[in-house]
């Protein structure tokens, strides 16, 4: 089934949607900034006249080598709603080969599994997980990848001879029949009842056990909520959807994303940003999602109604963007149209998602396509490596005399176009661990294309080298190690070497 194909039409109907009770979907200068467990480190103004004497003891330069940080990269699917590869899926290659072959690629960051909820659970109480997540989850270790998923409720895909629900859930959830899409034969698509009080208990059930799996496992980057419809995304395209009325459409799926949002503490979510076009409460359930910090994402780019872009494009710096494109996720360089100016179609899709200050882009599932394309077009993933997401340095440390001892101010530089995602601590230790100073700068600071400053006070009478090092809050007191992406050389834990210096030294100035 070609899913953009079926959406085009139901774009349409967005406007059509009556409006949820919810008020407007977000506030910018309402958004709460993301809590965290650091202490907040001074960020300036550092103004002139509280220097008693001052140098510069590193400067760093940008590198536009890709770095494979935490909250950025391109995402290999080693599953997607249809199964793994084409030539897996028509039994040319193993299920192992195809894993491998995706997540050997070298400019592949991230592995996705998208799948039904039959292929996580086959009996009550227990997770039953198809090989592919113990193959992805194993590549992901030797390759030095991560790891992110989507468990899907309802695939169309291969109805009606197949649902997503597992076959134990069958014969205890009613199923609704919601219509025929002409362009598409004959084939009745149906919908469970996702109010029905057995999907209710069920659906509990799944999450639980989800959340006590991957909540927290430092390979998983992020978990996409488990939405209504069609791939999880939110909809069911131009067919209804099955319940009663919107208000309780509506209160069903808050009820499911509150539990969801109260469940996963350690793992970051993501939201589809789908319009309401199935009138289920989207507007609302995206609202809570981003006051909860949940981290944005939609499945197409160009083709995208304006209030999604502006949504991704105007997200809170702190926040995460993944983007995907539906249409042309085979990569097969021979059939891509070029204009006038050389440039492909799929290369002008995928750069848009710099203009989205995005922080993830998706490649799906065909490895051998993948390469054939970087070698044809390089430009469009050597880009993206090089911009998405955020890529940070120390472009200034400074030393100044202050209040008898030293204060280290280190400006911190991004070269990407995102913010961080989530908070950004730095530490100063001494290369013996005896001296370890810690601190956050503000949420989503630095901001894509800027800097932010935090001042460190030493010890009185401290001198020597010093390893200036950085970690990312992704949520509250889970960090995550985050190398500095600067040609100077980086220790083997990331971090970079300061040289400090005494007081007799003759390169110090007087500010005033």
């Amino acid at each position: 089934m070609q899913r953009r194909t079926l959406l085009k039409k139901a774009a349409l109907l967005g406007a059509l949607a009556p409006a949820s009770s919810a008020g407007p979907l977000f506030d910018r200068q309402e958004l709460s900034p993301p809590p965290s467990t650091g202490e907040r480190l001074d960020q300036g103004p550092f103004d002139i006249d509280q220097d008693q004497g001052w140098l510069t003891v590193l400067f760093t330069t940008p590198s536009e080598t890709p770095q494979r940080n935490p909250g950025l990269g391109l995402v290999g699917y080693t599953w997607e709603e249809g199964g793994p590869s084409l030539a897996a899926r028509a039994g040319r290659e193993t299920l192992e080969r195809h894993v491998e072959n995706i997540s050997s690629l070298p400019f592949v960051d991230i592995l996705y599994i998208r799948c039904d909820w039959r292929q996580v659970q086959s009996r009550p109480g227990r997770l039953d997980l198809h090989p592919v997540w113990d193959l992805t989850l194993d590549a992901a270790r030797r390759h030095g990848l991560r790891v992110a998923f989507r468990v899907q409720l309802s695939n169309p895909e291969f109805q009606p001879g197949q649902l997503a629900l597992p076959e134990f859930l069958r014969s205890r959830i009613p199923l609704a029949k919601i219509g025929r899409i002409p362009k598409l034969g004959e084939t009745e698509f149906v919908e469970p009842r996702y109010d029905h009080p057995e999907f209710q208990r069920a659906f509990a059930e799944l999450n639980d056990l989800l959340a006590a799996r991957f909540d927290g496992d430092p390979l998983i980057e992020w978990v996409d909520l488990m939405q209504y419809g069609f791939w999880g995304e939110g909809h069911t395209s131009t067919l209804p959807a099955p319940f009663d009325d919107f208000s309780s459409a509506e209160r069903t799926f808050v009820a499911m994303t509150s539990r969801q949002l109260q469940t996963w503490k350690k793992t970051p979510l993501a939201v589809n940003t789908q319009p309401d076009i199935s009138n289920v409460g989207n507007r609302r359930i995206l609202s809570m999602a981003i006051q909860a910090g949940a981290w944005l994402r939609s499945d197409s780019i160009i083709v995208e109604e304006p209030i999604q872009i502006d949504q991704l494009a105007n997200r809170a710096p702190w926040s995460a963007a993944i983007l995907e494109d539906g249409y042309f996720r085979q990569y097969d360089a021979a059939t891509l149209a070029v204009d006038a100016s050389r440039v492909n179609v799929l290369e002008n899709y995928m750069l848009h998602a710099l203009d989205l200050r995005a922080n993830y882009w998706s490649l799906w599932t065909e490895s051998a396509n993948l390469a054939r394309y970087y070698q044809t077009y390089p430009r469009g993933f050597d880009r993206l490596r090089t911009a998405l997401g955020y890529r940070i340095r120390p472009s200034w440390v400074w030393q100044r005399k202050r209040h008898g001892g030293f204060e280290l101010i280190v400006a911190v530089s991004n070269r990407g176009v995102a913010g961080v995602p989530g908070v950004l601590w730095l530490q100063l230790a001494s290369p013996d661990g005896r001296l370890k100073l810690r601190g956050t700068l503000d949420p989503g600071h630095p901001h894509g294309g800027g800097i932010r400053a935090g001042a460190f006070l030493l010890p009185k009478d401290y001198s020597g080298r010093l390893h200036l090092s950085a970690q990312l809050e992704v949520r509250p007191g889970v960090l995550k190690p985050v190398a500095w992406t600067c040609e100077q050389p980086l220790n083997a834990d990331g971090s970079i070497a300061i040289d400090t210096k005494r007081d007799d030294d003759p390169g110090w100035r007087k500010g005033v």
